[in-house]
């Protein structure tokens, strides 16, 4: 039976965050992971160079059933400190589009970091070792059952992430032991993930997979909705890109999602004004301000001829366009699940822990962290961010509770 001061099981990016800390804090640490392969959601993150962090994250930018639980983590670690993280390690990065900050390098830049600030803080690596059981010793510490023999530890941390991609080995772990220790859960479901629409409904555009372009996109009510301008991605089964992924974390199944094709212009009076003394043909003129493929297939849904003439078109046609571009309302049939979704909405209910410490007020010693926790980010480097604060309050958390155990 080995013994350490704090267990930390899952070793991606708030796992290690955290060991790293409480193992340069002088604790005895132990990281637990069963997956082969160190961070794989690092590893691929961010096309290959992970989008490690965004320079505006805040709490405005995370879903939560508890939305001000976050506050405290993310203003104690802020972005400007895992930037100085990375250029301690002489890691180069760029700012790619609104605050995402991507490395120049490949993802293996940041895993390389956080592996060695684990060595740094002499942290006892235990993968691929897979945790079969846990439970509390009479004394308050923590009993972890491995095929590789049993461990103990007064602090366990819990940073096993969620449901999202488990061809990567994602795990419902961290929602078992949440159960397990008398701990509530958010319903969890899949969010940043394309959304589809039924095939009868969806089959004018599925010819139009790999177009995209601007739009501004919304769902849910003014309070609990959400609306961004980003990019749109047609795809065979439904809508992909930045601008629905981001959407998706606030669309609710049943409620529809509001797109207008042309976020920067009045598309019926700008075609009323187009009109006089044009002698183009509608589809030209729509070419113009959408891609054409799109123009063409647009009008043919509406009944109007790619090939007529704006002259020609009674001015009730052309405002009906317009305001078919300007509000195209469709209601999804589902999204295209964990397999495609990049973080998991919902988790541990955040209520029911330590704003600051990440600690259970259940279960002194225990702890969890990153996306296991119900705590959302938006697309662009948020969730990482979480991920790293999240990380830094349990290990400083941890090795604090252990040196007054």
């Amino acid at each position: 039976m080995e013994s350490f001061d704090i267990a930390v099981i899952g070793a991606g990016a708030a796992g290690m965050m955290c060991a790293s800390v409480a193992g340069q804090l002088g604790r005895r640490v132990a990281l637990i992971d069963h997956a082969p392969r160190l961070a794989e959601k690092i590893r691929i993150s961010g096309g290959g160079r992970c989008n490690f962090t965004n320079l505006y994250a805040g709490p405005a930018n995370y879903l939560s059933a508890n939305p001000h639980f976050c506050r405290s983590a993310l203003a104690r670690y802020t972005p400007r400190d895992f930037i100085a993280l990375l250029k301690r390690h002489r890691v180069t990065w760029h700012e790619k589009h609104k605050g995402q900050l991507f490395c120049d390098q490949s993802s293996d830049a940041v895993i390389d970091v956080l592996t060695r600030e684990c060595d740094a803080g002499q942290v006892a690596w235990r993968r691929p070792v897979v945790v079969d059981a846990v439970s509390q010793a009479p004394d308050g510490g923590f009993t972890l059952g491995t095929q590789s023999g049993g461990i103990v530890a007064r602090a366990l941390v819990v940073a096993t992430g969620g449901l999202s991609i488990p061809k990567i080995g994602a795990t419902d772990f961290a929602y078992r032991l949440a159960k397990q220790f008398g701990h509530k859960l958010i319903d969890t479901r899949p969010a940043l993930v394309p959304l589809t629409f039924a095939a009868a409904d969806w089959a004018p555009f599925s010819a139009l997979s790999g177009v995209s372009l601007e739009v501004h996109l919304a769902t849910g009510a003014k309070q609990s909705g959400g609306q961004f301008v980003e990019d749109l991605l047609l795809t065979h089964r439904g809508l992909s890109g930045p601008a629905v992924l981001q959407i998706s974390s606030y669309w609710q199944p049943g409620e529809p999602v509001h797109v207008n094709l042309l976020a920067e212009r009045d598309a019926a009076s700008a075609l009323l004004e187009a009109k006089a003394g044009s002698k183009r043909h509608i589809a030209n003129l729509l070419g113009d301000w959408v891609p054409a493929r799109l123009a063409h297939v647009w009008l043919d849904t509406h009944g109007v001829p790619p090939d007529a003439r704006l002259a020609d078109l009674p001015d009730k046609t052309l405002r009906k366009i317009g305001d078919a571009l300007s509000r195209w309302t469709l209601v999804p049939n589902g999204t295209e699940g964990y397999r495609k979704a990049e973080v998991t909405r919902g988790g541990v209910d955040t209520r029911e822990l330590s704003s600051s410490t990440m600690m259970s007020a259940r279960v002194p010693g225990l702890y969890f962290i990153g996306e296991a926790v119900d705590v959302t980010g938006w697309l662009g480097g948020y969730n990482f961010q979480w991920a790293w604060a999240s990380g830094v309050a349990a290990g400083q958390a941890a090795a604090d509770f252990v040196r007054g155990a």
